[in-house]
């Protein structure tokens, strides 16, 4: 238990501070739907919350297939993260509550109270994560360096978590 904790730490280090975060779901057709997505909360058993609109398309979605995945990047310092899961759509509203910040009455407008607001709760299954050293800059020059020595590059920690 100790590794999955450890595990789910380092997740949840990465993911916090990553700008980019996309959400893949399946259409009803089989295809893939990717969006820009704001991860809310990453909890400590590995439950990512999102805000959504209770009638929109991924609720539909993921009420038909349910299996989706999140990725998180963080260009600046070379950090990536892919999650799959399990998502469902929730209507708590001490979560809601809890979640909740202002600025997201540019979504709802009505804010917490609007009828729409829904949470999307993706329970982790499996993780992937990409921990490169440094900045692009450092990246960029340890690409270099590899170049002129013929030594490979160190890339950093890529690690594959079963969190099932």
């Amino acid at each position: 238990m100790a590794s999955d904790y450890n595990a789910l730490r380092k997740l949840n280090e990465l993911i916090k501070y990553s700008r980019v975060t996309m959400m893949t779901t399946i259409r009803e057709d089989g295809m893939p739907n990717s969006r820009p997505m704001a991860t809310q909360q990453m909890e400590t058993d590995g439950d990512l919350w999102f805000f959504t609109s209770a009638s929109s398309h991924k609720v539909d979605e993921v009420t038909n297939s349910p299996k989706v995945n999140v990725s998180f990047a963080d260009p600046d310092k070379q950090r990536y993260v892919s999650v799959t899961g399990v998502a469902q759509m929730v209507r708590d509203r001490e979560k809601i509550d809890e979640l909740w910040r202002p600025q997201f009455k540019i979504w709802f407008p009505k804010g917490k109270d609007d009828p729409e607001i829904a949470l999307l709760r993706v329970s982790l299954e499996k993780a992937e994560y990409w921990d490169s050293p440094g900045s692009t800059i450092a990246y960029a020059l340890s690409f270099a360096s590899s170049l002129v020595t013929g030594q490979r590059p160190d890339l950093g920690e890529n690690k594959k978590v079963d969190l099932q």
